[in-house]
């Protein structure tokens, strides 16, 4: 376990450094620099700019002292926002984003589990045919249509005696839970779509398993074949779908964090693509690529200790 563990973080090196690349360059390559738009700029000013930022060297020289910062930790300086470096706005911004796509995965899981569980047990009854009929919702409505939705449900329609909302339309209000519900609560309302149905099919596999129907001609009881020699195998699934999962969730906050005006990293990624800030999208990107190789190790881990066939 550990040789594989430790295999595993040396090719995500090469693998973060490849993503990094492809990004710069796609980047660079694009038509127009960040301060294209500026107006009433002297042609010297724009000259100071590009050599403060070392805009005027070649490609590959920038590059090379991109690389050169980021092994020693730093994201850069961002080129929009004036006496902001990038790990100053990624340290701002990425709490929100935590605080809401991170908080929506163990809700997401604990319910979807459930119900795919209770579907699994319950096939073809009432109970399988509404979870199935919530996966179908949830994986066809994309966020910025059950966004708006929430949002005309809890914070127009419904009232308090006082006239107002029984939650905020958007906003972070420094991060009080009120403010968080609902992006939360769309967050998960998509993942439980998945989870669920993903649950479901493995664990009506498992259930036709021969060592379930050992355990069931010895006579254990139904409740406990099901969580306690049943579930573990069948998380093994839905153990994959968690480092796409957790990855999406900070991903979907593009949509997210523009439908509840939330100051996470989906702004950032928003603000600078328009405004042309190299640094501040190369930033997110590590950080997001970074994420994407740790869970993707954690999740290929954990499969051990679920499944007690497989070794590494």
């Amino acid at each position: 376990m550990l040789a594989y563990t430790l295999r595993r973080t040396l090719w995500a090196i090469p693998t973060v450094l490849a993503v990094i690349t492809a990004c710069y360059l796609l980047l660079h390559l694009t038509p127009g620099g960040p301060f294209d738009s500026e107006k009433q700029l002297s042609a010297a000013a724009l000259a100071n700019l590009d050599a403060k930022y070392h805009l005027s060297e070649p490609l590959w020289r920038q590059y090379v002292l991109y690389l050169g910062a980021l092994v020693h930790g730093d994201l850069g300086a961002s080129y929009r926002y004036v006496d902001w470096s990038v790990n100053d706005l990624v340290a701002k911004a990425l709490p929100v984003s935590i605080g809401v796509g991170g908080a929506s995965i163990p809700i997401a899981l604990a319910i979807g589990v459930c119900l795919g569980v209770a579907a699994a047990v319950s096939r073809d009854r009432l109970i399988d045919r509404l979870v199935m009929v919530l996966g179908n919702v949830g994986n066809v409505a994309p966020p910025f249509v059950l966004g708006p939705v929430l949002v005309w449900m809890f914070a127009i329609v419904l009232k308090t005696s006082e006239g107002r909302g029984w939650l905020p339309a958007g906003g972070w209000g420094e991060g009080a839970w009120r403010y968080r519900i609902l992006p939360i609560g769309l967050l998960v309302v998509i993942n439980v779509s998945t989870i669920a149905r993903v649950m479901r099919a493995s664990m009506i596999e498992v259930l036709s398993s021969p060592f379930i129907r050992t355990a069931r001609a010895k006579g254990l009881p139904p409740r406990l074949i099901v969580w306690r020699h049943a579930l573990r195998p069948a998380l093994v699934p839905v153990v994959s779908l968690l480092g796409a999962m957790s990855i999406s969730s900070i991903t979907a906050a593009v949509v997210t964090e523009s439908v509840f005006a939330l100051p996470g990293l989906g702004q950032l990624v928003v603000n600078g693509a328009i405004n042309r800030d190299y640094t501040l999208v190369l930033g997110v990107v590590v950080l997001t690529t970074s994420v994407a190789v740790l869970f993707n190790l954690l999740v290929d881990l954990a499969y051990a200790l679920l499944d007690p066939r497989i070794r590494y």
